[in-house]
């Protein structure tokens, strides 16, 4: 496997998330009153199909550890597209809740093992930076994504919309059956016994380096979910923007990630893991801090939001990558569950952030100004506290010559 074959197949394992995600945003007021069901109760097809993801992590890392990436791969893609195929003929919402149950489920398969794959084949600092890389090819597969699902919803409905999404999963797993070998040694496969795998999840948690990475990738995640669980109603019910307005503007946002990965790739060189870290956590307090003084002071824009928030997917494009590749990055007979654990903590925070928006939503834009600088301030306490006290982060991340 070429490394530009590389990076193709995991922008398209971890695209997969935000497709199921962001391209499905446009579309949920619409299959709301298409379905006669209130705003709390759509907010479950993004929440139940989150826990289905998180907690399908804790399966798919072991059975990948002892199996292989490849087997998963293929199971999972192929419930991912059938699942989507059942979302598109869905009668109530009940239905939809449970097909996107089954999606979510089966797309922690893709995610989990696009983490994992990185470690099989790189060291920790290369990984980073691969993963950065592929990371940047997500942010181009959001930018395609928001505008195409406002467009899609405009034009066509929500049904037309989530099709896409099958599409999408079905390439997916065309690509993993042509191409993809394996990448997991047979000497790193571990055993399914239950005790050794409590032990090995246990040795997971118990690493600083884990905890610190971990922490880094659900506090910036949080802030980026909340953005998206309460995007679609604040901009195009209560700022009035319409779906396809909505979406450029998600797309708008993607393309500054797409810097923020750019820029992470050329600073880690340079600075250093923990520097650049602590830097893009400034970065991303003064994003939360500057959209909720915004709200306070009584401006409603969308650019009030959108702005700030390309503040804060800028510095999102430096703490996935590195926080993702740092914590598999310990654990190379184990890498499946690591990025299981970390997926399985960032899919927990998201279903609770999904109860809280339900229930906090009150026709204003509060909800979402207010959760992103909740979620920034972690952030910034992350990445200038725990991922500084990690030594061996150091010694992961140490600056090395632009060509290796």
């Amino acid at each position: 496997m070429g490394a530009a074959f590389i990076v193709v197949l995991l922008t398209m394992l971890l695209g997969i998330q935000l497709v199921t995600t962001e391209l499905y945003l446009p579309a949920l007021p619409g299959l709301t009153e298409s379905l006669g069901a209130p705003p709390s109760q759509a907010q479950f097809t993004l929440t139940a199909m989150l826990l289905a993801f998180g907690l399908s992590q804790l399966v798919w890392g072991p059975l990948s550890d002892r199996f292989g990436r490849r087997p998963v791969l293929i199971i999972g893609l192929s419930g991912h597209t059938l699942a989507s195929i059942g979302c598109v003929l869905a009668p109530s919402m009940v239905a939809l809740i449970t097909w996107r149950a089954l999606q979510g489920a089966a797309m922690g398969a893709a995610v989990m093992c696009a983490r994992a794959i990185v470690r099989d084949l790189y060291a920790p600092f290369r990984g980073a930076r691969v993963m950065s890389l592929a990371f940047t090819g997500v942010g181009v597969v959001a930018c395609v994504s928001a505008p195409l699902g406002g467009l899609l919803a405009d034009r066509l409905g929500w049904r037309e919309t989530l099709s896409s999404v099958a599409l999408f999963g079905a390439c997916a797993l065309a690509m993993v059956c042509m191409r993809f070998p394996e990448s997991l040694a047979l000497d790193r496969r571990s055993s399914l016994n239950a005790g050794s795998i409590i032990r090995s999840w246990a040795t997971i948690v118990a690493h600083p380096k884990f905890r610190a990475n971990a922490a880094l990738t659900v506090a910036t995640y949080g802030g980026q979910f909340t953005f998206l669980a309460t995007s679609s109603f604040v901009f195009l019910q209560v700022l009035g923007l319409t779906r396809t307005e909505f979406g450029l503007g998600i797309a708008a946002t993607a393309l500054v990630y797409i810097g923020g990965t750019f820029l992470s790739r050329r600073m880690l060189p340079r600075m250093g893991g923990r520097r650049v870290v602590a830097v893009a956590g400034a970065a991303s307090l003064l994003a939360g801090t500057t959209m909720a003084g915004l709200a306070m002071a009584g401006v409603r824009s969308p650019w009030a939001i959108l702005l700030p928030h390309c503040l804060y997917m800028a510095a999102h494009g430096t703490h996935q990558p590195c926080g993702q590749s740092g914590c598999v990055a310990p654990f190379p007979q184990a890498a499946g569950a690591a990025s299981a654990l970390n997926g399985f903590l960032m899919m927990i925070t998201a279903f609770g952030i999904g109860g809280w928006v339900g229930w906090r939503m009150d026709g204003s834009v509060f909800v979402l100004v207010n959760g992103v600088w909740f979620w920034s301030a972690c952030v910034a306490a992350v990445a200038w506290t725990l991922v500084q006290r990690d030594g061996e982060l150091a010694a992961a991340w140490r600056p090395m010559a632009p060509w290796q």
